[in-house]
């Protein structure tokens, strides 16, 4: 398999970016606004899960992916086929380390840039939390998401697409 990195006459510069959405947790109201964004700028969106993600516009920059339902399956894909500079929508903290090392922007679904500054901090605090729950202790789950954190994210979105318009 060619990795995207290598496809004959391509660099790095001028190679198209695309964005990759965690989509088994992905909120109804990201995925329009991520529709949208496919439909205004051309730009390839791919939606990864395990199950399918609902009706999608028959358009050929806008795809959805099933993978088989195993653990961490569409993570292993997103991972395997992300490139860098460009963004992948997530929530999963394992998952933004893993695709932040391969060069890669990641975007949580609240608006929060997840960076090299910032990622180990965010694992080591998911890390904590997790036994925190795991030895019996409830914290209670994060706030619903309101219009704020949508807007966030749409800015987010927006700002990235603005960085590499040429690319994608």
């Amino acid at each position: 398999m060619m990795d995207r990195n290598d496809e004959a006459g391509k660099t790095e510069e001028t190679q198209k970016l695309s964005i990759w959405v965690d989509a088994d947790a992905c909120p109804k109201t990201l995925k329009e606004i991520l529709i949208k964004a496919a439909r205004r700028t051309g730009v390839k969106v791919s939606f990864v899960a395990n199950q399918p993600v609902g009706q999608l516009p028959r358009l050929p920059n806008i795809q959805q992916i099933q993978v088989s339902t195993g653990f961490d399956e569409a993570d292993n894909l997103i991972v395997q086929r992300v490139v860098k500079s460009e963004l992948v929508i997530t929530q999963d903290i394992p998952l933004a380390d893993e695709v932040i090392d391969k060069g890669a922007f990641v975007l949580g679904p609240r608006g929060q840039t997840f960076t090299k500054e910032n990622i180990k901090s965010r694992l080591n605090m998911r890390d904590f939390m997790e036994t925190m729950r795991s030895s019996g202790i409830q914290s209670g789950g994060p706030a619903p998401m309101n219009a704020q954190d949508v807007q966030r994210f749409a800015n987010e979105l927006d700002r990235w697409l603005q960085r590499h318009k040429e690319r994608y």
